[in-house]
């Protein structure tokens, strides 16, 4: 089970992290991902790390403003945002797969001045 937070409303320029808190599975064995979705969009995929944490790829879109991690003691994965945009609104996800396998509930974000 998969459940994101820390999503919320911030201005353009601004930053937010996010977590995933897994249960249920072998977390520290398992590849992450961030993804997410804009209502009538396709489901977006932003980035993933392996499961020691030391190799991680991003999407274009957010490589150099995004920076993901995990804290496999604590089952947790995490989304750091900065320089946050408009177009970064959105529904975000973490999920088990780049095809949002198993994602769960995810955590709105809302870029707006």
């Amino acid at each position: 089970q998969l459940q994101a937070s820390g999503g919320g409303l911030v201005q353009p320029g601004g930053s937010l992290r996010l977590s995933c808190e897994a249960s249920g599975f072998n977390f520290a064995e398992t590849w992450m991902y961030w993804l997410r979705q804009v209502p009538g969009k396709e489901l977006e995929w932003l980035s993933s790390i392996n499961s020691g944490g030391r190799n991680f790829v991003y999407a274009d879109s957010v490589r150099g403003r995004f920076s993901i991690s995990r804290d496999n003691a604590k089952n947790t994965l995490y989304l750091r945002m900065n320089n946050l945009k408009p177009e970064d609104t959105a529904l975000y996800y973490c999920a088990l797969s780049r095809q949002g396998d198993s994602r769960g509930r995810g955590t709105q974000v809302t870029v707006s001045s």
